[in-house]
């Protein structure tokens, strides 16, 4: 299964430290299939419910939050950093989270507008980048969520450095990224994507899977209080995501301004 490389537009391209052409082109060539569960973005919707429970629960638990609410995140400002197509803006905005939805790919931000406008949810996507929202002075937010765009950045230390200026006194960053061990070389991108074509090859490089001391170092030079990793599994036979204590491949991480 390939697909079509798209060429980086000088026109919307942005600039940033932390941008990565290339890996932005990866997903702008994708963008029109985020929120079909059987197309290319198919591993990400069932890693939704997983990554789902976890991100309430913190929140939830970090806020004091009561858990019996419909919409117990309302009057929290949330960053969702490297949006793609909304998947988890979409959820947040549902449980009341004042949402701000960031990417770097335009078709992405275009396509989760679209999204959201059809099922009538008021988001507001942004083609930007953390970097530029700290330029601009944006208020700080108490939630950002950084879910599986690290290991995409071309200056990793650049973009957590910015993420966590974005963070608000009291508030908490969940990041999600693969390791970079040799197990999620074989399994993550080998099998994933050139066997079992579960995502397009080409979508993850080894060298720019990112370990967890090389998240957690950065983030406590930045004043931050780390916990996890916490380790994430998935069960062929039952094809299922399930929190697991392996971290070998999948993992999510917490930080937090005390």
């Amino acid at each position: 299964m390939g697909y079509h490389m798209a060429q980086p537009n000088p026109k919307t391209e942005l600039s940033s430290a932390s941008i990565d052409s290339k890996e932005i082109a990866k997903f702008a060539a994708m963008a029109d299939s985020w929120w079909d569960p059987n197309g290319k973005f198919k591993p990400l919707h069932q890693f939704n419910p997983v990554r789902l429970a976890f991100i309430r629960r913190q929140l939830l638990e970090h806020f004091n939050l009561n858990t019996r609410e419909r919409q117990p995140l309302c009057g929290l400002r949330l960053l969702d950093i490297g949006c793609g197509g909304g998947l988890l803006s979409v959820p947040m905005a549902r449980l009341g989270a004042d949402v701000i939805a960031v990417d770097a790919a335009l078709t992405n931000v275009k396509a989760a507008k679209h999204h959201a406008q059809k099922i009538g949810l008021d988001i507001d996507f942004r083609h930007s980048t953390s970097e530029a929202l700290l330029e601009t002075q944006e208020k700080p937010f108490d939630i950002i969520l950084n879910m599986e765009v690290i290991e995409h950045t071309a200056d990793r230390n650049s973009f957590l450095n910015s993420c966590a200026q974005l963070l608000a006194p009291n508030g908490i960053m969940i990041v999600a990224t693969l390791n970079r061990t040799p197990k999620a070389r074989a399994l993550a991108i080998f099998a994933a994507e050139q066997i079992l074509r579960w995502v397009p090859p080409g979508t993850h490089e080894y060298d720019k899977l990112v370990r967890p001391d090389e998240i957690r170092k950065p983030l406590e030079r930045f004043g931050l209080v780390i916990e996890g990793p916490f380790g994430v599994s998935f069960n062929p036979l039952t094809r299922v995501w399930s929190e697991s204590h392996d971290v070998s491949i999948n993992y999510m991480m917490v930080a937090k301004r005390s």
